[in-house]
Order: C-alpha cells, then sequence, then structure tokens
C-alpha cells in the first residue's frame, strides 16, 4: 500500500504563488512516476504535470506550461508544485499521484492524495 500526504494551497490573490507538496510513503517504488491532477466544480479531473522518478524528465499541459513546476530530488524526497502567476481558473483542487508510467492520463496513476484546495481570487 502507498500513502500520499499532501500540504500546501490555500487562498491566494491572482498574481500570487503557492507551493504544493506531496510526501509518499508505504510500498513505494522508487521508479515510479509522480503527477498532480486538479479538479474545479463541475469538470474531469485535469492533468497538470507529471515527473519521473529522478525528476529530470517532466511532462506539462499547456494550460500551465511556464507558470507551474514541478521538481523532486529523488524518488524518496516529496515532490513539489510550484504554482506562479495564479489565475482565477487555476481554482480547483489539486491532487497528487503515483504510477509507473510518466503520463497525463490519470488511468496511469494508481494512488492518490487527499487532495487540496487551491482558491484564486481575482
Amino acid at each position: 500500500q502507498v500513502q500520499l500526504v499532501q500540504s500546501g494551497g490555500g487562498l491566494v490573490q491572482a498574481g500570487g504563488s503557492l507551493r504544493l507538496s506531496c510526501a509518499a510513503s508505504g510500498r513505494i517504488v522508487s521508479t515510479y512516476v509522480m503527477g498532480w491532477f486538479r479538479q474545479a466544480p463541475g469538470t474531469e479531473r485535469e492533468f497538470v504535470a507529471a515527473t519521473g522518478w529522478s525528476g529530470e524528465n517532466t511532462i506539462y499541459a499547456d494550460s500551465v506550461k511556464g507558470r507551474f513546476t514541478i521538481s523532486r530530488d529523488n524518488a524518496k524526497n516529496p515532490v513539489y508544485l510550484q504554482i506562479n502567476s495564479l489565475k482565477p481558473e487555476d481554482t480547483a483542487v489539486y491532487y497528487c499521484a503515483v504510477g509507473p508510467k510518466l503520463s497525463s492520463d490519470y488511468d496511469w496513476y494508481h494512488y492518490w492524495g487527499q487532495g487540496t484546495q487551491v482558491t484564486v481570487s481575482s
């Protein structure tokens, strides 16, 4: 079993920044990919970013490129999502997830964090 514990999030004004973190524990495989998704009310869960086990390979949704940065030092450390230049449309519950493949498809992610609310005021 794998547990993911998220922290960060909150209420921020447009143009501000936040950093989300996600710590994995349990029977985690060191080569697992870690990703971030978000879900706004009334919408489907949306891919945000993902990183391979070493942190060297990353992928991003087009909507967040240049503003969001995913990072991790190695497979044992937390994964972070730095969010800059926040926009009201970034308001959502953000989830971290773990899976075996670097992908934007949430079907590849088998374990999920509890979610954390990010609210951006205009």
